[in-house]
């Protein structure tokens, strides 16, 4: 049974995306109406946020009052690869960030169609070999991800791990969209379920950031790619997504390799639904749960709050 709030943001939710048509959306009007109903979100009470440009990109550092500068997390934001960045994920990486009582950075990596696949895995791997560069160790850092940010997270370890590189300590994986074909078996499952997303939109939004010979390339859709010799994986998914078997088969593929993954499945819930943090219950518990897996994989002292 979800909470009497979480039944009135499904609600609320789904009649907004009820309205979207794919086929007649204008990405950049889109991206308008996102960063002007996010601008008005406050950030978790005592978080700083400094606004800076890291590797040529706009970016933040979100820093917990009492985070130390040797632990960082650094998050990529969703929004299906063609919107998204600091002004909407600002709230939801501030609580992670307080949670996890860890410094974190927060960049915006460049968006297609403008800048298609590969340019945002380029922009991750180079972010975080920057930070390596900087003196931070790579056991010293966890990268996190929603949505496409999850995918774009999962893009960047195989990059670094065909590279032979330095890779983080873990990683911690929200709603991750894994498969670009669409060929999950939820998105038939959880057709009549999940309360925003359409299977036919998929390849609509899809094509904005490859090419319909790409989509199941192993970096644009991971769950075709081999998963063996990756840090350890946290994924978070909602009951009810169209998207639930991108997580489901990559932590199948994950264990079948030998990895470490923890896969959480949370009832009732939708895509990314940590989002609404100041509004259910079940957000607040689940940003809990991604602050103490961080502070495991870290070793940072204290218990998680949200």
């Amino acid at each position: 049974m979800i909470s009497l709030r979480a039944k009135i943001i499904r609600s609320l939710t789904s009649a907004y995306f009820a309205r979207v048509d794919a086929n007649k959306a204008d990405v950049h009007a889109m991206r308008e109406r996102w960063h002007s109903l996010a601008n008005v979100l406050w950030t978790a009470h005592g978080v700083n946020v400094e606004k800076c440009d890291y590797q040529g990109l706009k970016a933040e550092w979100l820093t917990p009052a009492d985070a130390t500068d040797d632990k960082l997390l650094l998050y990529l934001h969703g929004g299906a690869y063609i919107m998204g960045g600091c002004t909407t994920h600002r709230r939801l990486v501030s609580y992670i960030a307080q949670a996890a009582g860890v410094r974190t950075l927060l960049p915006e990596y460049r968006l297609a169609p403008e800048h298609p696949f590969p340019t945002a895995i380029d922009d991750a791997v180079r972010l975080y070999r920057a930070l390596l560069a900087d003196g931070h160790s790579a056991e010293n850092i966890v990268i996190a991800g929603d949505s496409a940010g999850g995918g774009l997270t999962m893009a960047t370890l195989l990059s670094l791990r065909d590279a032979n590189e330095p890779l983080p300590a873990a990683a911690c994986l929200l709603s991750p969209w894994l498969d670009l074909s669409a060929s999950g078996e939820s998105m038939t499952t959880r057709v009549h379920r999940d309360p925003w997303f359409k299977p036919k939109d998929m390849p609509i939004v899809t094509s904005y950031y490859v090419a319909q010979s790409q989509v199941r390339h192993p970096l644009a859709s991971p769950v075709f790619a081999d998963l063996s010799g990756l840090p350890p994986l946290y994924i978070q998914v909602g009951e009810d997504e169209i998207l639930l078997s991108d997580s489901t088969r990559c932590a199948e593929k994950v264990e079948a390799a030998g990895g470490s993954v923890e896969l959480e499945i949370w009832p009732g819930m939708w895509h990314v639904f940590q989002m609404f943090v100041h509004e259910m219950p079940e957000s607040r518990a689940a940003i809990r749960k991604i602050g103490d897996f961080v502070r495991r994989m870290l070793k940072v002292e204290g218990s998680s709050e949200a």
